[in-house]
């Protein structure tokens, strides 16, 4: 929705200056002209105008630049500061980093995906690094990737990165080649891992070889599933406790990290069969199932939209529970939010289960924030994922199976209720207030065909009303969508004459008053003229002689209708 807009002229008084605001108008002529004329007098080097409009769900002005003429920009050399300058890795050591191995799976993903393995295995097999030294273009174009980018923001040459690189990739795959010459790494069919640990206690080479005989029981092993399998077993015939404990267990870890980071293996892991939404709900259990097993026994519903874990990612998930691998924890727990902020969507062919399952997960982190996460992240996150579900791609997919207008009014309900976000809320209370607004909303509650009579359709009007103002929208939403279902309650009470034929009718007073106070308090029509008109007949009734004489006769009688007279505000 389009706000205040204004413009505003810039100027340059000379070519490598930089932009200056002269002026701000809302008058777009006066704007263009006045930045013509300080260009025609010599008066500055370069103009620009830009038109500024104000997002008021932001409250952030949105900037387009309607004209710009004269000298153009001179492009400035970056500066780089002296200690960011010259490459990021400097020996073969440095690419054992999380950083760089993160960087080493991203520029060779497609290799490692062909063979089945990580960049930590890369590392640390004899067999991978000798598969990639004959690959040759392989690790050409690697070392590419890196130095392009890296030349812009260290200021060096990409040649000189890229011989840097390639010498550097070239010692690092050495090392590897030249530890399984010399059979540093220890086979597990000769000896247990934990007294490969227990030997190499206080050696220099601990991390660098145990990592090797980590990889190297992964040998010959293919898929997410078995892999997991083989590292629990590592884990379980660990020692117990102290240094060689943590000498098994963090090559593990960053085994984990990085299998369990890539789609395939975890789609392998938790089954191909679940969707993304799934996988994920899957995740969060894995990581908290104490806290997911307790809002299951509060909610079992819940047990429907979160899949169980089984296998070998129960295992994991049991020492998870149990306070080990806090990296990988934290690694997976910030996987799902980086997925719920992607534009991936979570059940791409089942628009309403994506609702369900965006409101499980929501409710499964919150749950877990504090521990894993924090929960401005968690709001965050599901800030972003409401952007996703209120496009009209989305709205118009989610409501396409609704037969009736009345069906796709209380499913745009649902969106709202579900989406977070000052701006998402508007956005999806504009849809909501687009359908209850429309001529075809009101016409077909006023259908006198159908299987609804007229106090049916109030009912449903009154419940939709409510369901409404339980979705936290802005005050200025609410009342407008609100008052849009009163009208039309309005119209279908009008026709129907319900309130007229109450009070005509010849019931016992106690009997009337009771109907219309729960229309007047909006239970059983929607608030609007109908509840009005419903409350101005039970003020009629209440002054009526007669009927003062029977409720002085018998005032308990009145005590049940205390409630329904407060809703109404016919009480104190």
């Amino acid at each position: 929705m389009a706000g205040p807009v204004h413009y505003e002229v810039y100027i340059r008084k000379t070519a490598p200056a930089p932009w200056s605001l002269q002026m701000a108008t809302e008058d777009r002529a006066h704007a263009v002209q006045t930045a013509e004329d300080m260009l025609s007098d010599n008066r500055a080097a370069a103009v620009r105008v830009t038109k500024e409009t104000l997002d008021p769900d932001t409250m952030e002005f949105n900037s387009v630049t309607v004209l710009t003429r004269g000298a153009p920009e001179v492009l400035r050399k970056r500066v780089v500061p002296e200690d960011q300058a010259g490459p990021r890795c400097s020996a073969p050591q440095d690419f054992y980093t999380p950083h760089a191995r993160e960087l080493i799976g991203r520029v060779l993903e497609d290799w490692l995906g062909r063979n089945g393995v990580t960049a930590f295995e890369l590392l640390h097999r004899p067999d991978l690094a000798e598969r990639l030294e004959a690959s040759g273009v392989e690790l050409q174009h690697a070392i590419q990737k890196i130095a392009v980018p890296e030349s812009q923001d260290v200021g060096q040459p990409v040649h000189d990165l890229m011989r840097h690189y390639q010498k550097l990739s070239d010692q690092a795959l050495e090392r590897v080649v030249a530890a399984g010459r010399r059979s540093l790494f220890p086979s597990l069919e000769d000896c247990s891992i934990a007294d490969i640990a227990h030997r190499m206690a206080g050696q220099p080479d601990r991390a660098f070889i145990m990592g090797g005989v980590v990889c190297g029981a992964l040998t010959g092993l293919r898929g997410g599933r078995l892999r997991l399998d083989r590292l629990m077993d590592l884990a379980e015939r660990a020692p117990m406790d102290g240094a060689p404990h943590a000498m098994v267990m963090v090559p593990i870890e960053q085994l984990l990290c990085e299998m369990l980071g890539a789609r395939t293996s975890l789609a392998d892991v938790l089954g191909p069969s679940l969707d993304q939404g799934a996988s994920l709900a899957a995740v969060v259990r894995m990581v908290a199932p104490l806290e997911i097993n307790a809002l299951i026994a509060q909610d079992p519903r819940l047990a429907l939209q979160v899949p169980a874990v089984d296998g070998p990612a129960a295992r994991l998930g049991a020492r998870l529970e149990a306070g080990q691998f806090p990296l990988l924890s934290a690694a997976l727990a910030r996987m799902v939010l980086r997925e719920l902020m992607s534009p991936r969507r979570l059940r791409p062919n089942d628009a309403a289960g994506e609702i369900d399952i965006l409101r499980t997960l929501a409710m499964t982190l919150t749950v877990t924030a504090g521990r894993l996460l924090t929960l401005d992240e968690v709001q965050t996150a599901f800030n972003e994922r409401s952007k996703a579900i209120v496009t009209a791609d989305f709205v118009a997919a989610y409501v396409k199976p609704c037969t009736t207008v009345l069906c796709e009014a209380e499913a745009l309900t649902r969106l709202c209720e579900n989406v977070t976000g000052i701006g998402n809320k508007r956005s999806a209370a504009r849809w909501l207030s687009a359908c209850v607004g429309s001529l075809r909303f009101e016409s077909e509650m006023r259908a006198q065909s159908g299987t609804q009579t007229a106090a049916q359709k109030l009912g449903v009007l009154a419940g939709l009303q409510r369901a409404v103002r339980a979705c936290g929208l802005t005050e200025r939403d609410d009342e407008e969508i609100s008052a849009a279902i009163g009208t039309v309650g309005g119209a279908v009470e009008a026709e129907a004459r319900i309130v007229m034929m109450l009070a005509r009718s010849p019931a016992p007073l106690l009997q009337k008053l009771s109907v219309l106070l729960r229309l007047a308090a909006g239970e059983t029509a929607p608030l609007g003229p109908a509840a009005d008109r419903a409350k101005a007949e039970a003020v009629k009734l209440f002054r009526a002689p007669e009927s003062r004489a029977v409720l002085s006769a018998a005032p308990e009688a009145l005590a049940p209708l205390k409630g329904l007279m407060q809703a109404a505000g016919l009480a104190a």
